[in-house]
């Protein structure tokens, strides 16, 4: 069934001053829709996140803007596309188009998109970019990214995005690691790690808020994430970060309610940060972590920093979130020297991920 475009609106979600507000139902509602969006597409619960560790990110667009819009049907919710873009890179944004199954034959997922689009254009933005996500065993009928790494399962998302001009650039694997096993194989790559990476590199570990004296470096490190990783023929600005940006991030996260820990080694001669992993969790101990940005700089790659990083982090974060059961974390498929630290400590597959892009004219 497709709606006639006079029944169904579209309008943006306001942003509340906080969740007990009046105009607060409509960005629960957005919230509520990803969380099951994401169950739906992928089959498991790794990725939920509450309102309450939405909305700093939401408020603050000092650093991005990210704007979602609700598509009605009378006055049922049947759809939302949120449009992600960072202030001070201007290439691209980001688009995540939140349709249940019961809703792709209504024509929602199309006048979402449209919409999205239409507000790039006016943003000045000259890329599209979106995210699909898949099951861990792949369907009959499956999708390959330009990368030549990986298949994803082709879906009414993927075939939406397809006939609108989107192109598979990337495929990620969604990895979760038991954080209630035996720790034994994770102490024993720490200890390797940190005997072959030697005296010129020095574990450095804190929680947010960031140390004064770390923000620079850490700064540093982070800008490096849009440079160093691998990325495909995604178009990603280098961004640029400094103490401020670090210090709002860190209100952010905190503001949420969210607990964060950084492990990072520092390159001892120049003490400039060369590799950092960090673990989030929210206000429930015993809900799944979430691992944001692990980086090995390139000019310090090949000395066991990125198993050391993770390992260190995974052993930290049992003092932290004794109760979590698990660490969900995104890799690139073509990323093997990422993924096989992963797998050797014991990270398994959990879900894939499509990254899509999209050329505007």
């Amino acid at each position: 069934m497709t709606l006639p475009t006079a029944e169904l609106t579209i309008t943006e979600v306001a942003v509340p001053a906080s969740l007990d507000d009046a105009d607060a139902a409509d960005f629960i509602a957005a919230v509520a829709l990803n969380n099951a969006v994401c169950l739906a597409d992928s089959g498991v619960d790794d990725y939920e996140r509450t309102a309450a560790e939405m909305l700093p990110m939401w408020k603050d667009r000092t650093d991005h803007v990210h704007r979602t819009f609700i598509a009605r049907a009378g006055d049922s919710i049947i759809g939302a596309i949120s449009l992600y873009c960072g202030v001070a890179e201007p290439t691209s944004a980001e688009v995540d188009l939140m349709v249940l199954p019961e809703h792709w034959s209504t024509g929602v997922g199309q006048a979402l998109l449209d919409h999205a689009e239409q507000e790039a254009r006016l943003q000045g933005r000259r890329v599209l970019q979106a995210w699909t996500l898949h099951p861990a065993v792949a369907g009959s009928e499956t999708l390959a990214p330009k990368t030549g790494w990986g298949v994803i399962s082709s879906s009414p998302h993927t075939r939406l995005l397809e006939q609108n001009g989107f192109t598979l650039e990337q495929v990620e694997r969604s990895s979760g690691f038991d954080l209630q096993a035996d720790p034994s194989t994770v102490e024993r790559m720490l200890s390797e790690a940190i005997a072959a990476a030697g005296p010129d590199y020095r574990l450095v570990e804190w929680n947010l808020p960031t140390p004064p004296e770390q923000r620079d470096g850490y700064a540093w490190a982070l800008s490096r994430m849009s440079t160093d990783a691998p990325s495909g023929d995604l178009e990603i600005d280098e961004e640029t970060w400094d103490a401020a940006r670090i210090a709002r991030r860190d209100a952010r996260i905190i503001g949420g309610g969210q607990t964060m820990s950084v492990a990072a080694v520092e390159h001892v001669p120049t003490g400039t940060l060369a590799a950092f992993n960090e673990l989030v969790i929210g206000e429930d101990p015993t809900g799944v972590t979430h691992q944001y940005c692990t980086l090995v700089l390139k000019e310090h790659r090949g000395h066991r920093l990125g198993q050391l990083v993770k390992c260190a982090n995974v052993m930290r974060w049992r003092g932290i979130a004794p109760a979590s059961p698990r660490i969900s974390t995104f890799n690139a498929e073509e990323n093997r020297p990422m993924l096989n630290i992963n797998e050797a400590m014991g990270f398994v597959p959990r879900a894939y991920a499509g990254a899509w892009q999209k050329r505007l004219d």
